[in-house]
Parts: C-alpha cells; structure tokens; sequence
C-alpha cells in the first residue's frame, strides 16, 4: 500500500506538471503574438495591416520555436539516455556545429537560395554524421562521459572554425548574413520553411513515445535484451530520430543551445527519471523555454532584436557551470 501511494504521488506530480506547463503554454503564445512595435490582441478583430503581422510573420515565428525548442529538449532527454551522460546535449555534444557546418557548406559552394526541403536533408546529414561519431567513440572506444564530453566540444569548435573561414573567403553577402541566422533565430521563418514540421512532428511524436523502451534500457543493456528490447534496432532508429530533429532545427533557426542541456536535467532532479513521463514534459518545457526567450529577445533591446541563441545561452551557460560543478562532487 505504501509503495502504491508513492507511485499515485509521482503520477499526481507529473500530471500537474503537464497541466501547468500546458497553461504556460497558451499564456505566452498569446503574449508572443501580442508583443512587438505594434502591439496586438489576437482575439479581437484587427485591419489588414495587423493580419499580415500576425499571420505572416508572427504567427511562423512563433510555431517555429515551439517545435524546435520540443525537438532539441527532447534530443537532449535522449541523448542523455543513450550515452549514459547527464551533460550529453545537441549543441554541447557538437551535433548542431556539425548541422550548421553541412549547412554553410551547401550555401557557400551552391550560392543559390536552397529549398527548405533540401537544407533539411544536408543539416541532417551533418548532424547524423557527428551523431554517429559520438555514438561509435562511446560503443568502441568505451570513452568516459568526461572524455566524450570534451570530444562533443572539440568537434563544436571545429565545424566553428570552418564556418569562420567559410565566411572569411566568401564574397557572397547572402552568406555573410548568415552569420546572424547561425547564431540562432527563428526571425524571418517563412510557413513554407515550415513545410519541413510533416517530418519534423512525427518524428518528435515517435520519439516522445519511446520513454518505455528508454527506461528498460536505462537497467542496462543484459537486462534489457532479457526482457526482450532490441537495443541495436532501438539505438539505430533514435540516432536516425535525433539527426532528423536537430539537422531540422538547425535548418529552420540555426544552432540553439542548452535547450536539451536545461529542461531534462531540471525535470529529472524535480519530478524522476521516468521517460514515459519525462520526454513529452520535456518537448512541452523545451517549446515553453525557447518562446519566451524569443519574446525576451525581441523586447530586451528598444532598437534592436537579439539572436534567440544568445538567449539561450547566456541563460543555460550558468546552468551548465552549475551542473559540471555538481557532478565533480558527485
């Protein structure tokens, strides 16, 4: 009876953590798409001028940073599990430089304006890539969460490299402007850049329903094949899964971080490590986190808008001291 108890508890908790970041949710997309120069309530009836200002440009902003912040939460959350590493993140890993840098390739030897379906597919050939890297050096090489850590960073600092010097020879003003795209952004986000959620939803949906399977792996890879999980055919599918979400965002926005480093590991110190729970709450506390810092980065300066990502990490780089610090006691 007592163990029961416990169980209903921890249900009960994140059971009001779905409802409380669910009304979060509606409350800051109203805000988001209520706040800038000219400030609008989406709920009354409004001329032409602020229908093509919420419509077209408010409105893709706002879906954007939602669905990209979910994927890389959830990524992250993954990652997490997969690697057997508390610090293990797209952007920290390296996984997002490697989408950003496939990215810049394309752009700089094919100057013309690519699709979105197609710099979906080269981000996500990047992000696969330095994925599957990770993945080998951790399975092969029996690297050490520190050491793997530090690899993630040294492959983020290269694709960084590369894209300087990308930009350092390229004449193309298209590409220079880029810079501020790869610092992070949803401004400008298109719906026919959002074309891309057909893969990009079901994907997170898919992914976000594998929490039972991540916690049988979570015992261990013997006793997880003794109750009869495929940890191969598993592992394979979420590497293919978390390119796809994290080559997607860095298509739509360029490189976000910390939003895969931040949301689980605060939800698994507040509420468990339960990812049948913690994956959807996870994508739900990702799409709240990068909204408001999209909201906070077009009101913090009167004459200018921030790049999300700049955000992002000045928010999450704290969060990432705090937590390298803590696991050194541990």
């Amino acid at each position: 009876m007592h163990l029961d108890r416990i169980l209903q508890q921890r249900r009960h908790k994140w059971k009001v953590s779905f409802w409380l970041v669910a009304i979060l949710l509606i409350s800051c997309g109203l805000f988001s798409l209520s706040v800038g120069e000219i400030w609008l309530k989406p709920w009354q009836p409004f001329g032409e001028l602020e229908k093509q200002l919420l419509w077209q440009l408010r409105m893709p902003r706002l879906v954007a940073a939602m669905a990209i912040g979910a994927a890389l939460a959830a990524s992250g959350a993954v990652l997490q599990v997969l690697l057997g590493n508390p610090l293990a993140e797209p952007g920290v890993l390296g996984i997002s430089g490697g989408a950003s840098l496939a990215l810049v390739l394309l752009l700089f030897f094919l100057p013309s304006v690519p699709s979105p379906w197609l710099t979906m597919l080269v981000a996500m050939a990047g992000a696969l890539l330095f994925t599957l890297l990770l993945v080998g050096l951790a399975r092969i090489r029996r690297v050490s969460t520190a050491r793997l850590l530090l690899i993630g960073v040294a492959l983020g600092i290269l694709s960084g490299a590369v894209v300087t010097w990308a930009f350092y020879f390229s004449d193309d003003l298209n590409l220079r402007q880029l810079m501020y795209w790869l610092m992070g952004s949803v401004a400008g986000v298109s719906w026919a850049q959002l074309s891309v959620l057909i893969i990009l939803l079901p994907a997170l949906i898919w992914l976000c329903s594998r929490g039972r399977q991540l916690d049988i792996l979570m015992l261990g890879e013997t006793h997880a094949r003794q109750l009869g999980l495929d940890v191969a055919a598993l592992r394979w599918r979420l590497i293919l899964i978390i390119a796809l979400l994290v080559g997607t965002s860095v298509a739509m926005a360029g490189v976000i971080g910390f939003i895969g480093l931040v949301i689980p590991h605060l939800l698994r110190l507040a509420l468990g490590a339960e990812n049948r729970y913690l994956l959807p709450l996870s994508a739900c506390f990702g799409a709240l986190l990068l909204a408001v810092a999209d909201v906070l980065a077009r009101v913090l300066l009167p004459a200018a808008e921030l790049p999300v990502g700049v955000v992002t990490t000045t928010l999450g780089a704290p969060v990432f001291i705090w937590m390298l610090l803590r696991s050194q006691v541990e």
